[in-house]
């Protein structure tokens, strides 16, 4: 039995607590709110993110991070905008042993991605990427999850395929990390513009066509910045799309779907809460004009979120490109 803790009380937090503890570990959770770690230690549930999911008695919550301490490994379950500042707290322990990090995005202002700023600011440290289409709710709820563990060093996510993987948890490993986790990132934003298609009550075919199409983008900024174009057609490519794009636990998916109907963003934001593809969008953005990749699918969710274009109109300019080949 090894110590595993966990780095924020959210949803996904909590559903990888519970596989950690299921696979016989000693885990601690810890929250960066007092009242939100005194609320689970009373309840024992998350009942606004996770509904009838509770944790057992001998799951230790705390926001003394000093507690990470002798752990075999430590995960990063926080908002993106939180990964540095929660980083930097974890760098004055000095056992926390692999640090693994969940959140997907790359960090607004530096275009980091998340592995890059862990390591920033904790240079020793073997980092690991876990990534894929893994909903909260679900792996909460034991149902059949695949996912990657992704690391410059393949011994570190295999400590962590080990230690984490189980009959409803089946973890792979790459070396991939570039493609692990713009995947992770840039399907928010495809999500996004997926949940859009449906609040314009655009059909079945729209959305396929999108999701192609935003793979391909995906993959045309991955493969320019150094990832393995083969990565895209697995988990953290084609299977995080499609599960983001498409299921209803997709906050990302009602974001869009909000907007698409006409709300706008501000409002949405705050019905919705956190969501990752927002901030992706931008930082996506960004990217495509440092590398000089053309991402038609990507800039009109920028146009949409950020420029106020309107929507009525970007369908119309999608579909009016200049024609060309597909590949």
């Amino acid at each position: 039995m090894a110590k595993i803790s966990v780095l924020g009380a959210g949803g996904f937090g909590i559903a990888l607590a519970l596989n950690a503890y299921n696979c016989g570990h000693e885990v601690m959770i810890w929250s960066f709110s007092k009242e939100e770690k005194e609320l689970l230690e009373t309840k024992r549930t998350n009942e606004k993110l996770l509904k009838d999911i509770f944790l057992p008695e001998d799951i230790k919550i705390t926001n003394d991070m000093n507690e990470v301490e002798g752990s075999l490994i430590t995960i990063i379950a926080v908002p993106s905008f939180a990964v540095r500042s929660v980083a930097k707290e974890l760098s004055k322990c000095k056992n926390h042993g692999i640090i693994v990090n969940v959140a997907k995005g790359l960090e607004k202002g530096t275009n980091l991605r998340f592995s890059q700023v862990i390591s920033e600011e904790n240079p020793n440290a073997n980092v690991v990427i876990l990534s894929g289409p893994s909903h909260a709710e679900e792996v909460a709820r034991k149902i059949p999850t695949a996912i990657i563990a992704a690391s410059s060093s393949l011994t570190a996510a295999s400590v962590v395929q080990d230690e984490l993987s189980s009959e409803s948890f089946r973890i792979y490993t790459s070396d991939d990390l570039i493609g692990v986790e713009l995947g992770g990132t840039l399907k928010n934003a495809i999500a996004i513009c997926a949940g859009i298609c449906d609040g314009l009550n655009l059909g079945d075919n729209s959305k396929a066509a999108l999701i192609t199409r935003g793979l391909a983008e995906m993959s045309k900024l991955g493969i320019r910045m150094g990832a393995n174009e083969r990565t895209f057609a697995g988990l953290t490519g084609i299977g995080d799309l499609v599960v983001t794009c498409t299921s209803r636990h997709s906050r990302n998916n009602r974001f869009g779907h909000l907007v698409g109907t006409g709300v706008d963003i501000k409002t949405a934001l705050e019905e919705v809460g956190t969501v990752e593809g927002y901030y992706a969008t931008e930082v996506a953005y960004s990217l495509a004009k440092q590398y000089g990749v053309t991402l038609p699918i990507i800039e009109t969710a920028y146009g949409i979120l950020y420029e106020n274009k309107p929507i009525d109109t970007v369908v119309k300019d999608l579909m009016l490109r200049p024609l060309g080949k597909e590949n």
